[in-house]
């Protein structure tokens, strides 16, 4: 059995890596996922669900994701059966213990960013930590855009030959 670590890249994003070192076994015994009778692996789209509601739960998220994946968003939307991605704007890196993410925010205007991120990161921790039994190691967060509301609501101008 390996245990996972947490190793620091040249861009600063946590890569849940393994190691197959004899001394991280009583660590592995610590953990929620790791029991005499199995092991249970979480799958990242679990974890990128979850953090993507939890994220959302909080007040002053608009949205989640960059323009071109609302703007994806918002075609898949208008098709008929289609269904919304929930771990939109979500990225995530899981190992056998931890886990960490990566978030694109959209927030409203008015809201105080830094207390909104510390929110955000604070729910999204709970919610993986209580659900996945995974440690998460970071979460990150990429503010985006500010939603003024009246920006969506205007109409197109009309392309029509009159």
């Amino acid at each position: 059995m390996s245990a996972t670590t947490t190793e620091k890249t040249t861009d600063n994003k946590a890569q849940p890596s393994r190691t197959s070192s004899a001394s991280e076994k009583p660590s592995e015994k610590d953990s929620k996922l790791v029991s005499e009778q199995g092991t249970t692996t979480i799958a990242d789209i679990v974890v990128q669900k979850v953090a993507g509601l939890a994220a959302r739960e909080v007040r002053g998220v608009h949205d989640l994701g960059g323009g071109a994946a609302r703007a994806f968003g918002a075609i898949r939307d208008r098709i008929p059966g289609a269904s919304a991605s929930i771990g939109q704007g979500v990225s995530v890196e899981v190992g056998e213990t931890q886990a960490a993410v990566d978030l694109e925010l959209v927030v409203e205007y008015g809201v105080a960013i830094a207390e909104l991120a510390r929110a955000v990161r604070r729910n999204v921790i709970n919610a993986i930590e209580q659900m996945t039994g995974l440690s998460v190691v970071e979460v990150n967060i990429n503010v985006n855009d500010v939603y003024i509301p009246g920006d969506d609501d205007e109409p197109a101008p009309s392309s029509r030959v009159q």
